[in-house]
């Protein structure tokens, strides 16, 4: 989007003035001491050092630190130090002024903040793979410094994603990526609710914007019925919490767009299924806060004596708090309609925390505070990440990822002593965690005098003695089930020397057989046989060539005649590979073109990603591998989510075109188990449809059969309609392909 040409400067005055006015106002409405000398100075300074500067929608550049310190306030609940950090934060960065210039201007607190924005602008990874987790690493290592610095970068990219639609495609696939992968986890920590639910609908919307729609308009089309069903359903509520004497609001919240559409996914359901499509909530005025857990019990048994509770669906939220201070009482019954409701007991007070976090604290305590106070506990978990010398980028979002969502238990030594870990964590965990020798020795643990394996997921209370052995050593299958960051920096530090010994080898022996056949090492020859192994990069290779996976033979290496596969088309090719030394590295790439999935005389010009199995019909995304090789993901892949934060600039938009192979594609089916069921469902597949069966596994238990089912297809329209044919059979439940 470009600049209006009929705004005139005048008219861009008075928009700037009022963006800053509405500001002001939310800020003197605050609870917050009334410092506007300091927010004042710090506008008219960016405003004077971003003039001349726009946005790519073309707006004044200065709109977007008025927009990020209006978030940073209204919606985050910082005061003026933070407000004034936000108007600076891309002053440093965009312009001359150093960091010394704020300093000298604003003084030392607040130049630190920017110092700090600084460092990790233009995302938190930036665009160089290989520096990617040393930029998230002086992230969190800001985060122990001054907490503001977080704060204020979740609003600078909560605004980035309302004003997404400006950027190119690629810029979308990897910021909304980006977004859903760690700040949408990150603010759910901090406990800012309703920003993590904007955020992963805005990533939702720009990775499917046709799925986000289609559920938006689905979600107004029942909006009529929904009402009715909770107005039948609160009636016989309200009508005891009125007898109870209490000033309270009862209503409901639907679900995201992206949790529903997640739900979908994961069940393989479409949308009419997902019967907890709203959650009620009773939010009730309280203003002494002994009364309040009291006061949510009471409720509880008021609506358990209308409606049969779930017997597992009680969350006291009350007596234990989650981590970021969320505190709540849920209780699940049964609806008039026979479908499960929850319902959410709050005060107030737990509702404005739950829904704004840290905002929340400022309408109940006066002044300016030091907020970083609240997250020093969980703090102290990343120590073990950030002390890892080295760590692979995308291994390391993902153990921040696992640590960010973790919620916590206490279990014992032999010697009584407690031990809080993550929920989920292993035997193997609680060993890493003790000592890291103990880790790479464990082969078993006792678990309340009972022998469990290393996988065995403790519970709260559990009293554990891990065994160990001095032969014993890492294995790289223990990554299933290692869920801490100790565990998995120490586990992956093990691994990664035992790698380099195999690479080692594999390297030994590639250079062997290329002396041995007369064939001189060179790049080229190198990325032959990466391309034709389809692996990522060398050391990939000689680690296959190491551990025994690939079969050295001269077809690797050999140059192929002149002209054959001249069809192929190297994204890069023509174009200065990427080296992604800077914030512009992606242009690199044509970022409109469209890369066309061909298939000629047997051979593609394309791999398709083992993770996801994508076919024809499927919205896809090519990665560019090291070597060249168009990698193709499904978009909601989530391998392709890890590479869409690391790896942004391989992207490329693709089209299926002009290929005549067949795909596999899996398929689920559930069912009654009766007789003759599996001919009638063979019968359909190979007869009717003669669509070609690669494999069938079927398991049956109490009458009960679930078949997945491996076919051979040309594209997702066949396994629609087969999945259409094979649910009409009587007694099939359901049929859905699987990734």
């Amino acid at each position: 989007m470009m600049q209006n040409n009929n705004i005139t400067p005048e008219m861009e005055d008075q928009m700037i003035n009022q963006a800053y006015q509405n500001l002001l106002n939310i800020y003197l409405s605050s609870n917050h001491r009334k410092k506007v000398e300091i927010i004042e100075k710090a506008f008219k300074f960016a405003r004077d050092a971003h003039k001349g500067i726009r946005r790519r929608s073309g707006e004044p550049y200065i709109m977007h630190p008025i927009a990020v310190a209006t978030i940073v306030i209204q919606e985050i609940g910082l005061g003026s130090t933070s407000i004034s950090a936000a108007l600076l934060h891309d002053v440093v960065e965009d312009t001359d002024y150093t960091v010394e210039d704020i300093e000298a201007q604003f003084g030392k607190k607040i130049a630190r903040i920017v110092d700090g924005l600084t460092k990790i602008s233009g995302g938190i990874f930036g665009d160089q793979a290989s520096l990617q987790a040393e930029n998230f690493r002086k992230l969190l290592l800001t985060m122990g410094e001054d907490i503001r610095v977080v704060l204020i970068k979740m609003a600078d990219r909560l605004h980035n994603m309302r004003t997404l639609s400006s950027m190119p495609a690629n810029k979308q696939y990897k910021i909304a990526g980006e977004t859903l992968y760690v700040y949408a986890p990150l603010a759910h920590r901090l406990g800012l609710y309703a920003i993590k639910t904007e955020l992963e609908d805005l990533s939702f919307k720009y990775n499917h914007p046709s799925e986000y729609q289609r559920i938006k308009d689905q979600i107004c089309a029942s909006e009529e019925e929904r009402n009715e069903l909770f107005a039948r359903f609160s009636a016989p509520i309200r009508e005891r919490l009125d007898n109870m004497g209490l000033t309270y609001e009862f209503n409901t919240r639907v679900k995201s767009c992206y949790s529903i559409w997640n739900k979908m996914q994961t069940k393989h359901i479409p949308f009419h299924e997902v019967y907890d499509l709203y959650a009620a909530r009773i939010i009730f005025e309280c203003d002494d806060e002994s009364a309040e857990k009291r006061i949510c019990w009471n409720i509880y048994n008021e609506i358990t004596e209308v409606y049969t509770k779930h017997p597992d669906r009680v969350r006291d939220w009350l007596t234990t708090p989650k981590v970021n201070k969320y505190r709540a009482l849920h209780v699940t019954v049964m609806g008039p309609d026979g479908n499960w409701v929850e319902v959410q007991i709050r005060s107030r007070k737990m509702d404005d925390i739950a829904e704004r976090g840290f905002a929340a604290h400022w309408k109940y305590k006066i002044g300016e505070g030091e907020e970083e106070e609240e997250l020093t506990t969980w703090l102290s978990t990343l120590n073990d990440i950030l002390k890892d010398p080295q760590p692979n980028a995308i291994d390391f979002m993902d153990t921040i990822k696992l640590n960010l969502f973790s919620s916590e238990i206490v279990v014992f030594t032999p010697k009584g002593e407690t031990i809080t870990l993550p929920k989920g964590a292993s035997v193997l965990d609680l060993a890493f965690t003790l000592h890291t020798d103990l880790g790479t020795h464990c082969i078993a643990g006792t678990v309340n005098h009972k022998l469990k394996p290393l996988s065995y997921k403790l519970v709260s209370g559990d009293q554990v003695e891990i065994i160990t052995s001095n032969s014993g050593s890492p294995k790289p299958e223990w990554e299933k089930f290692v869920v801490t960051a100790k565990g998995r920096t120490r586990l992956r530090a093990a691994l990664r020397h035992q790698r380099r010994l195999v690479v080692e080898e594999g390297e030994r022996r590639f250079m062997e057989f290329l002396k041995e056949h007369h064939i001189e090492f060179s790049n080229e020859v190198l990325s032959l046989a990466i391309s034709r192994q389809f692996v990522a990069n060398k050391e990939e290779l000689f680690y296959m060539i190491g551990n025994n996976e690939i079969t050295l033979n001269e077809d690797m290496v050999k140059k192929e005649p002149t002209g054959r596969r001249n069809w192929w088309r190297n994204p890069f090719k023509g174009k200065e590979e990427p080296k992604q030394t800077t914030r512009e590295a992606s242009k690199a790439i044509d970022t409109k073109a469209i890369y066309s999935l061909i298939t000629r005389d047997g051979v593609s010009n394309y791999k398709i990603a083992g993770c996801c199995h994508p076919i024809p019909g499927d919205d896809v995304v090519g990665y560019v591998n090291e070597a060249g090789v168009v990698i193709v993901h499904k978009i909601d892949c989530s391998t392709l989510a890890r590479l869409k934060v690391s790896y942004g600039s391989r992207l490329l938009q693709t089209r299926w075109e002009g290929h005549s192979d067949r795909f596999l594609a899996t398929i689920h089916i559930e069912g009654i188990d009766q007789q003759g069921i599996l001919q009638t469902i063979v019968n359909i597949i190979s007869t009717n449809m003669s669509i070609n069966m690669k494999q069938m596994n079927v398991t049956a238990d109490d009458g009960v059969f679930n078949c997945d089912l491996q076919v051979l297809v040309s594209n997702a329209d066949v396994v629609t309609s087969l999945c259409r044919e094979i649910k009409k059979v009587k007694g099939v439940n359901t049929a859905a392909r699987r990734s």
